[in-house]
Order: C-alpha cells, then structure tokens, then sequence
C-alpha cells in the first residue's frame, strides 16, 4: 500500500488542480449541502447558483422569498421539493435567530464548538460538518464522503464492514499518524479523493485499468471473477 502523501501526490498528477465547490462560506456551504437530492454535481451546481441569483444567498433573503420562487427552483433539486424549501428556510431561520444572520461568526470559535454549531442545520452531521470547517480553512483530521471513503478501503485503508460508520472510523483511525498537517493540504486530500471515487473508482464497474493507484491497490489486484468488494 502506498503512503497517504504518494497515493494523493498521484491523485494530484492524474487530476490536476482539484476544484471545490462554488460556496465559500459556512452559510452557502450548508445550502449547497441541502440544494440536491441523489442527483448529479451539474444539477446541484444548477440549483445553488439559481438560488444565488434569484433569492441571494443569505438568510434574510432566503427567509422573505415567496414559496412562488423557491418551489420551482427547489423542483429542480428532485425528490420531496416542499422539504427542500422547508429545509432552506430552517437554515435560514437558525442563521438569523441564533447567529444574527451571519453564519460566518463560527469561524472564531473553538474547532469543537464551531462543528456543534453546523450539527443544528439539517442534513449536517458529524461528517459534513467536519467537510465544511475544512473547505472554510478549519481542520481537524480529514472528513471523507462516500466516494473518498470508498477509494481509500479499496487501496488498503481501514476495514470493509457493513456498518458505514464503524468502517469510516476505522479508516480515520488508520490514517490518523499518516495526515499532513494544515488545512489546504487535508482539503486538497479531501477534494481528490472524492473526484476520484465520482470518476475512476466508481461504486459500480470501477475502470481499474485506468486508474493511477491500481498499482499496490488491493481491489484492483483480486483475482479475476472475484468481487467481494464490488458493492463498496
């Protein structure tokens, strides 16, 4: 198995520069986090972007839209679209009620009590809220998402197992000696693996013939026919 540094400096070459998403502060990142349901990063890109120019993404903005304009924006976002705009209003609403409409006040506090404060929203948990500090500068260890996780089992890291969270702590705790320090090296970590995992090492017919860490990679070396990790 590769070191964590060669598996993404790898990454890095086959990809190039990774690109974030378009939301840059902790408020448009919740957004972004709630734009979509189990569709495409075009769409969601789509959805945020629209709400950006037809709301403004803020709080109070979000808050005094009419059901007529977020509905329609929020049908794009598929599945339960009422939810969504429900959901988009319950983010709003917590960011002007409990932070003066200014989420960004999160950053000066403790990284513990910034990641609390993120859990309020809907649809952040321990993982997103650990995504979004790092994509605003703010570390602690490398929060993964389902394509980076999958890449990195695969290739060696922590335990396949059932259960999604007991197998993403046993990944974090393997790499916990092997992280570089400093946040803009965890999120360029964070934003190849998961490019990675979306492209190359896909959940189903991974194009291991393709891939730049098929070389060492436990996956890729199985025998040919066997699949015992082809759900991952």
């Amino acid at each position: 198995m590769l070191p964590f540094s060669k598996t993404i400096a790898r990454l890095k070459q086959h990809y190039g520069e990774p690109e974030g998403p378009p939301a840059n502060t902790p408020f448009e990142l919740v957004i972004w986090e709630n734009a979509c349901y189990l569709l495409t990063d075009e769409r969601r890109l789509e959805v945020f972007e629209s709400l950006r120019k037809k709301v403004g993404l803020n709080a109070a903005a979000i808050l005094n839209a009419p059901d007529e304009v977020l509905l329609p924006l929020a049908i794009r976002g598929g599945m339960r679209p009422e939810t969504r705009v429900f959901r988009w209003r319950e983010i709003a609403r917590i960011t002007q009620t409990q932070f003066a409409g200014e989420l960004n006040r999160i950053l000066a506090l403790p990284y513990g009590r910034a990641k609390r404060a993120l859990k309020q929203f809907p649809n952040i948990g321990d993982p997103g809220a650990e995504k979004i500090l790092l994509l605003c500068g703010m570390a602690s260890g490398l929060p993964l998402e389902s394509n980076g996780l999958r890449v990195l089992v695969r290739i060696g890291w922590g335990r396949l197992q059932k259960d999604y969270g007991a197998m993403y702590r046993s990944v974090q705790e393997d790499l916990k000696p092997d992280l570089p320090a400093g946040a803009e090296s965890l999120k360029e970590a964070h934003l190849l693996l998961r490019q990675h995992g979306k492209t190359l090492c896909k959940d189903k017919v991974p194009s291991c013939d393709r891939c730049p860490l098929a070389k060492g990679c436990d996956y890729a070396s199985r025998p040919e026919g066997a699949s015992p990790r082809a759900s991952l």
